[in-house]
């Protein structure tokens, strides 16, 4: 898949993939379900989950490093600027040959790499991000979403990524 069908593609799961409610229970029911797939599936990632300004959900597994809290504030803060995800927003600065830098955002506080996803409720917009960090990005950014497929009793094959 190139480049213009990921962008289509993620901005579609963007669309598609919106909540009933964002709560406390809805953080831990998604940081969990995330924990549980990374659990089985032997990764070593950090997941954070939270209202703009509110951290509701964090969890760190076996392997992950002090980086990896870095790449989750700096993927989160894209998504609370941008209210596109991360992996998005990468996708298509790639697409217009342009940066973060180059709109004038430090690379400390921001990083558009895959791995956090905006948390959209129906009827409300976007109020939250959750993030993945440890693993190559575009996988950060599909582990996310096949959460909350699966959260949200949705398909994944329909709205998975493409072969790279």
């Amino acid at each position: 898949m190139g480049l213009n069908e990921d962008v289509e593609r993620v901005a579609l799961q963007e669309r598609e993939l919106q909540l009933p409610r964002m709560d406390e229970q809805m953080a831990w029911e998604i940081g969990t379900r995330l924990r549980v797939m990374a659990e089985e599936r032997g990764l070593s990632i950090v997941v954070d989950v939270r209202r703009f300004g509110q951290p509701l959900f964090y969890t760190a597994l076996k392997g992950t490093t002090p980086d990896n809290v870095s790449w989750v504030h700096r993927k989160s803060n894209v998504v609370a600027r941008f209210h596109r995800s991360s992996y998005g927003v990468g996708l298509t600065m790639t697409q217009r040959s342009t940066s973060l830098e180059e709109r004038g955002l430090p690379i400390n506080e921001y990083a558009s790499h895959g791995g956090s996803f905006p948390l959209t409720v129906k009827d409300a917009g976007i109020v939250g991000s959750v993030t993945v960090s440890g693993l190559p990005q575009r996988a950060d950014h599909e582990l996310v979403v096949e959460a909350l497929c699966d959260l949200l009793r949705r398909n994944y094959a329909d709205l998975k990524l493409g072969a790279e």
